[in-house]
């Protein structure tokens, strides 16, 4: 396919949680920032597709615009997995992790969706076979902190069809509070963004293991420290991360190391659904669980869906747990307790809301 345009938009959506919205994030974060790029071929074929932006949405942009247009526009891309590959070797000048392979991500996932068009399939008609038309979906909380009403909304999420909560909360009593709330049977997660000290999570570990954690994700910093990850599993707690690792490499390395209980790329961040497709293969060979990291609401999140239609291994995706202004797809027309539905239409299997789009959208 010879692709004639590349243009990249950044779409903000503010959002509520009922958070401080700042726990987490070094500033105030109440909206989802959409980094979009839109594919067009020689026929008038379009193909989007999402690069992670969250308070990096200028530079993502940027970078796309700088490096991946003179790389992309008036050329023939016949298999997507190889100008992947060759898209990295030219541009590892300029980082092989963050923000360059996030726009990667981004083009690669529009790409994919373009191609599903042309062809008029959907997406994971291309990606494998399906064996399922829709995949679990867990509540993924924001960050309330301690006396909060964490525990209040554990129970919202629950009445609302979800089976699994993760929580962001760093604090062990508030985690024990919130397994108090929805009970011993329910799974419940937290993701503590690099918060302990990997003496504090030795200490802790006991405890958590008492509070039959699902998963603890992300204990220490860096994320990509295996060594010291590897060392902690096995004492009760699942161990979990990969939502800043990028590329094939990190993840192969992390396997390798017995890093991990369950992996957790995404989209949008780890080079695309080419990526994405590499990295089930190594979590089949490691016999490692996935868990996609998709705190999204744009193509990322459907790209996923299309990805875990053809991976049984993947047990549920992630479901950003906040209240969107305007959504840019029918989100919630496919969630239905508990469970996402995989669209079925040609590409990405959904069109979208360009109300929305052009509401909010910013330079």
């Amino acid at each position: 396919m010879k692709i004639t345009r590349l243009d990249t938009y950044i779409v903000e959506i503010p959002f509520t949680d009922g958070g401080k919205g700042h726990d987490v994030t070094p500033t105030t974060w109440n909206t989802l920032e959409n980094v979009l790029v839109r594919v067009e071929d020689e026929c008038g074929n379009v193909g989007w597709g999402e690069a992670f932006g969250y308070f990096v949405a200028n530079a993502t942009r940027a970078l796309i615009q700088r490096l991946f247009m003179p790389l992309l526009v008036g050329r023939e891309v016949h298999d997507i997995a190889q100008w992947n590959l060759d898209t990295q070797l030219a541009l590892h000048l300029f980082g092989r992790y963050g923000v360059t392979t996030f726009a990667l991500s981004g083009v690669d996932m529009a790409l994919w969706d373009l191609k599903a068009r042309r062809e008029g399939v959907p997406l994971h008609r291309l990606l494998g076979e399906a064996t399922r038309t829709s995949i679990p979906a867990y509540a993924s909380l924001v960050r309330y902190g301690e006396n909060s009403v964490a525990p209040m909304v554990c129970q919202k999420a629950l009445e609302q069809g979800f089976k699994t909560i993760k929580l962001h909360e760093v604090s062990i009593e508030e985690i024990a509070r919130c397994r108090d709330a929805i009970g011993a049977d329910t799974p419940l997660a937290s993701d503590v963004n690099c918060a302990w000290k990997e003496e504090d999570v030795r200490t802790w570990l006991p405890r958590l293991a008492g509070l039959k954690l699902a998963w603890l994700e992300e204990p220490i910093f860096p994320p990509e420290d295996f060594a010291t990850l590897a060392s902690l599993r096995g004492a009760g707690v699942p161990i979990s991360a990969g939502e800043n690792w990028c590329t094939t490499h990190q993840f192969e390395q992390a396997l390798k190391m017995g890093a991990v209980d369950s992996i957790q790329h995404s989209v949008t961040k780890v080079g695309g659904i080419t990526e994405c497709l590499r990295i089930a293969e190594l979590a089949s060979l490691h016999d490692t669980v996935v868990l996609p990291h998709t705190p999204y609401f744009g193509p990322g999140l459907i790209a996923t869906l299309h990805l875990a239609a053809v991976q049984p291994t993947v047990p549920q995706v992630e479901y950003l747990y906040v209240q969107p202004q305007g959504w840019l797809y029918d989100v919630r027309g496919l969630l239905h307790d508990g469970e996402l539905s995989v669209p079925q239409g040609p590409g990405l299997g959904l069109d979208m809301d360009m109300n929305v789009f052009e509401r909010f959208q910013r330079n």
